[in-house]
């Protein structure tokens, strides 16, 4: 389905940023949602129940991927500072201050505040 792709597409590294504008995606589905219920209270045929139960599917399926892709983007990231270029698993140089650039590029050092690389 169309959904199942765009939600893939936004599940890569890049556009993990675009989760939470993606939720906005579920309001014409809940709106479509809206109008069949309320065609069916006035005794629209039954196969709406189908347009009906779809259109709340696709929705979930936005509003969760907001939360999912924050999560999803706050662990990349933090995979990226650990296994940034500057952290590797020598001992720091001795003139490498705790407040210097050095120690602020090793990723998993300066998030741990701990000195261990």
């Amino acid at each position: 389905m169309p959904t199942n792709r765009l939600l893939d597409a936004i599940r890569r590294r890049r556009n993990l940023k675009l989760g939470i504008p993606a939720m906005l995606l579920a309001v014409p589905y809940l709106l479509i949602t809206n109008i069949c219920t309320n065609a069916l209270d006035q005794g629209a045929p039954g196969w709406l129940h189908l347009v009906v139960l779809w259109s709340v599917w696709n929705a979930m399926k936005f509003i969760i991927m907001g939360p999912i892709s924050l999560v999803l983007l706050v662990r990349a990231r933090i995979q990226r500072l650990l296994q940034s270029p500057g952290s590797n698993t020598q001992d720091p140089e001795p003139d490498s201050a705790p407040g210097g650039t050095d120690y602020l590029r090793r990723g998993a050092v300066a998030l741990a505040g701990t000195g261990l690389t």
